[in-house]
């Protein structure tokens, strides 16, 4: 039975995250929000996508906060019909979509980019 590396470190990733979320005033519970939603993406992208340290950008414009990690893989993320409560894993697509917005995939010339926008609360 094969074991997988431990994850590459996502802290530079959720800092920064953080950063720009706190000095603009969004509120901590969305702040929390963000970094979880970043954190499976991160994770997908080094289990799923191969990435042993994937890409993350993080953008604030207007309002609008949007954060893609990107990948090796070309193969886009397929969000399962149902999320057993009990599997292991398989829920990830399905807690981003209901902590952020928006959310979905781009391929690119070498993998793809996987994203999630948060509006600014109102």
């Amino acid at each position: 039975m094969s074991t997988l590396p431990l994850p590459p470190d996502w802290s530079v990733a959720r800092e920064e995250l953080r950063e720009v979320l706190v000095r603009a005033g969004w509120p901590g519970g969305v702040v929390g929000d963000a970094e979880l939603a970043l954190h499976e993406l991160f994770v997908n992208a080094w289990k799923h996508g191969g990435s042993p340290a994937p890409l993350v950008v993080v953008v604030l414009v207007e309002g609008v906060l949007r954060v893609s990690v990107a990948d090796g893989c070309q193969g886009l993320p397929e969000q399962r019909a149902s999320a057993d409560p009990y599997e292991l894993s398989g829920r990830g697509l399905h807690l981003v979509r209901s902590l952020t917005d928006r959310f979905g995939a781009d391929p690119r010339t070498s993998g793809k980019s996987v994203w999630f926008e948060l509006d600014a609360a109102a």
